[in-house]
């Protein structure tokens, strides 16, 4: 092993530092603030087209400013720039926000200081997952820029919307640069994911048994896991297409008429692609809120001040999730004429996964009770994460069952649940773990006080967005419409789209104060003790200042299992994994 010095000298140019760096630690920050760009960007793009949903056909001045005359003409969104706008959010928050900036970021971080490993099993694998990352959002940001605009069949780019270039003008280069991102970042999540597998099971220190691993560890092997086994489905579906799109093939295609002209295309399905996408599409959704339920494990033990309840539990409800995640990608296809039998045993499956869910909210809940309360800003996004969790999960025991599904399907309702269950609870995980482990990364502490004034507000925005959204799909308004005003049956819901608008952007206001929390606290937020929340987990035996390696000297070993809060009979309410068991003393 090289020494510390050694590996120094090289250490100090820029390029070695920031661009190849293979440090696990610098390629978690690179996911993080990359992730924290694109986030801006996709909300922007929400707030245009919520102006134009609560709005339409009013004029403003600004939408013609930022986006130009050829996409908000007069001050009004074009409607082809409006499907554009919904198929990127959609794309760049599920893939390049909660996908690779919640398991990028934290993955990195996490793993190797909670295993007491010196850096991934790979550093160059690490590297290049990060840079083929980089490249495909690059890709898929440009693809708004070009002659037609990007894609716009839906974030799910079902075809043939998305097989034929002629079909509608985002159809074209838009929707080839989109595919081509996809693949880039199909291989950015393998490289990744098969990293991070790798060394939890062969990098892991002395007595950190499988049982002695904190749960954010079980949740990332369990998140690499499902990420390794479901997104080559989704290249093969994006290569079907490439080939449907330019090589002539019909394996989405059939029976085509555009403009009164057949196309000769027979013998395709577009259900194929319906199948492989939501093969990968539902175990996506657990893939982007099983890490975030691990950091709300990990935050809720330590500000309660009380071991996990029922840690074995836990991790059988992850286990149950990861394996269940599989067999239920049907219940998005029950309007699509599948067989009622087969859609009833989606809809088993699908009641099946609110068990282990409810267990974890369960113990959560449980945990929580009777604690030692402390009200950090990671604290309290954990328990805002718990109850999206809770409410998003309770709509989607309505959207399981087929017969309930059906009148609600492609309505605000299935946008308002999948944004509360996986986007709101993901996202607030994310606050929580950056707001948590920011000490570790930086040095620095972030402002407690901006960061309550953070959760407060984005919270009360986030029910005020998805709380009214549900009673518009109840309406029956259906999603991805430019306007509603020529449906008069609509009007009745025209004022909940205002007030959504309006919560939007607030919400979008008060993410100014992490922003600025965020790359202020970097230099100059007050510095970082040793183990600012007197937690168990060994990344916080790590010194202050970064160092190659993680440890000077030996890694420590493990003796105990990370939840030893508040154990009787000891001086101090923590006990860290590093102290070894007293005689007589039972593990946990």
């Amino acid at each position: 092993m090289a020494s510390h010095a050694e590996h120094h000298h090289h250490e100090e140019s820029f390029v070695s530092k920031y661009i190849f760096s293979q440090d696990h630690k610098m390629i978690s920050k690179q996911f993080l603030v990359s992730a924290i760009f694109i986030a801006i960007l996709a909300y922007m793009l929400s707030i245009f087209f919520r102006i134009q949903l609560a709005w339409p056909n009013e004029s403003f001045e600004f939408l013609s400013m930022f986006l130009g005359e050829r996409w908000a003409p007069g001050g009004v969104l074009d409607t082809n720039a409006y499907l554009a706008m919904v198929t990127i959010h959609g794309t760049l928050m599920v893939f390049f926000v909660l996908t690779g900036g919640l398991s990028g970021t934290f993955a990195n971080l996490l793993i190797p200081l909670q295993i007491g490993a010196r850096d991934m099993a790979s550093g160059f694998l690490n590297m290049l997952s990060y840079w083929f990352f980089f490249l495909s959002a690059i890709i898929m940001v440009s693809s708004l820029f070009i002659e037609g605009g990007a894609a716009s069949g839906g974030w799910t780019v079902y075809p043939p919307l998305s097989a034929l270039p002629q079909a509608m003008p985002g159809s074209g280069m838009g929707m080839t640069m989109w595919l081509v991102s996809m693949v880039f970042f199909i291989v950015s999540s393998l490289l990744g994911g098969l990293n991070y597998i790798v060394t939890i099971i062969n990098l892991r220190t002395e007595g950190m048994k499988m049982t002695r691993m904190p749960l954010t560890i079980w949740a990332i092997l369990l998140t690499a896991i499902l990420g390794v086994l479901s997104f080559p489905v989704l290249f093969s579906a994006a290569l079907l297409l490439m080939m449907d799109r330019l090589m002539g093939t019909s394996f989405y295609l059939s029976d085509i008429h555009i403009a009164g002209e057949a196309l000769d295309y027979v013998g395709g399905s577009p259900i194929l692609y319906e199948h492989l996408f939501w093969f990968l599409g539902h175990p996506e959704v657990y893939i982007v809120i099983l890490p975030a339920l691990g950091i709300t494990s990990e935050v809720i033990s330590t500000n309660a001040r009380k071991p996990i309840f029922g840690y074995k539990a836990m991790i059988g409800s992850l286990l149950a999730i990861a394996f269940l995640s599989f067999i239920v990608w049907g219940h998005h296809m029950y309007v699509t004429g599948m067989n009622p039998f087969l859609g009833s045993v989606f809809v088993a499956t699908t009641l099946l996964i609110a068990i282990p869910s409810a267990v974890k909210v369960f113990n959560y809940i449980t945990t929580l009770w009777r604690g030692n309360l402390v009200f950090t800003p990671a604290m309290l996004f954990s328990i805002g994460m718990v109850s999206t969790f809770l409410t998003g999960g309770v709509t989607g025991i309505i959207l399981a069952d087929s017969a309930l599904d059906i009148p609600v399907h492609d309505t605000y309702f299935v946008v308002a649940h999948f944004h509360v269950v996986m986007g709101v609870s993901a996202i607030f995980g994310m606050f929580a773990g950056v707001y948590h482990w920011f000490p570790k990364m930086y040095g620095h502490m972030m402002n407690q006080r901006l960061g309550m004034v953070h959760f407060w507000t984005t919270f009360v925005c986030a029910y005020g967005v998805f709380l009214p959204m549900h009673f518009v799909g109840m309406a029956g308004v259906p999603r991805r419409y430019y306007e509603y005003s020529n449906f008069p049956m609509f009007d009745g819901v025209m004022d909940l789209q205002v007030l959504i608008t309006v919560f939007a952007i607030l919400g979008g206001v008060s993410q100014i104060f992490f922003i600025f929390n965020f790359f202020y606290s970097i230099k100059k937020g007050q510095k970082a003790p040793q183990n600012p929340w007197r937690s168990n987990t060994i990344e916080w035996t790590t010194p202050v200042e970064h160092l190659h390696g993680n440890w000077p000297g030996q890694i420590p070993t493990v003796h105990r299992w990370p939840y030893d809060y508040s154990k009787p009979g000891k001086a101090e309410d923590f006990v860290p994994q590093t102290v070894p068991l007293e005689p007589g003393e039972e593990e946990h």
